[in-house]
């Protein structure tokens, strides 16, 4: 099976861009020139690789050809910006949950920001998920909770992120029975539909929240709970200066959720990847427990 690279680019434009329209601008051709190129990549496969529903998404088929599509796509940008300095620069997807990017990752995007001709492209993903993302092939990289690699990545350990119950301190006298929270009573914050932290919590303690929030970005999320919204699982580098203004307190002594967290790669013999992963080691060392 011969694959036309010119093919490829467009099935990535279209997982990217989510129209053969948008994609053909982005790619600079015709909507036409795009859709020819489709069709004779499935003629070739004999197969369907792109689903044509609002946004198109590619099929199973065309995920195997994406993954390859977007490796061969840092190969190449590589090796343009290698030997002609390419102004289109090398393009690095990367999958990470909020709230590592709210505190350790800003190490790897402070580092990322002195490189020349590396544009990242950060997916915004729960720890849990983002292995579905490497999966798909819609990222070379990502942080996730998953410790079994990817089929085709390598993956190691980071480090924990220490999650804390906390809330106001308002809040926290006012929901106090006995030595504990009423945690039955106490209004909740989480981050979205998939953030099971706090829910986790309150399993465990047989108590089901009177009012759910739901605050779905990590900034918001915590200034949500120091504003006495409700109690909320905090990562412990956000938690440490709040306790320290003043404007949050831990809501139980000890108790804490650690989240491993990995890092997973394609293997590939890719300069740019490896000196992310080099950056994503230094960061992780600086914020997360061993």
């Amino acid at each position: 099976m011969d694959l036309v690279p010119a093919q490829l680019a467009a099935l990535v434009a279209i997982a990217d861009h989510g129209t053969f329209e948008a994609a053909a601008r982005h790619l600079h051709v015709t909507p036409s020139a795009v859709s020819q190129r489709i069709r004779a990549l499935e003629s070739a496969l004999g197969r369907v690789v792109v689903q044509r529903t609002t946004p198109c998404r590619p099929t199973a088929d065309g995920e195997v050809l994406l993954r390859l599509a977007r490796q061969m796509q840092l190969l190449h940008d590589e090796v343009n910006d290698a030997l002609a300095h390419s102004a289109t620069g090398v393009d690095l997807p990367v999958a990470v949950n909020a709230d590592s990017l709210a505190t350790w990752f800003r190490g790897v995007v402070g580092e990322v920001a002195g490189w020349r001709g590396v544009a990242l492209r950060l997916h915004v993903e729960d720890q849990a998920f983002s292995a579905g993302l490497l999966r798909s092939g819609d990222v070379l990289a990502a942080v996730t909770s998953e410790p079994a690699a990817v089929q085709g990545c390598s993956v190691e350990r980071l480090g924990t992120l220490r999650y804390v119950p906390a809330a106001t301190p308002e809040l926290a006298a006012r929901f106090r029975r006995g030595r504990g929270p009423d945690w039955a009573a106490m209004p909740v914050v989480v981050f979205n539909e998939k953030d099971a932290l706090q829910h986790d919590v309150l399993i465990a303690r047989g108590a089901t929240p009177p009012v759910v929030h739901r605050v779905p970005t990590s900034a918001d999320f915590l200034e949500a709970v120091c504003l006495g919204l409700g109690w909320g699982m905090v990562p412990e580098p956000q938690l440490a200066p709040a306790v320290e203004q003043g404007r949050l307190v831990p809501l139980v002594t000890r108790l804490h959720v650690d989240v491993p967290l990995h890092w997973q790669r394609w293997r590939l013999d890719s300069p740019v990847l490896d000196r992310l992963t080099a950056a994503v080691r230094r960061a992780g060392r600086s914020v997360l427990r061993p």
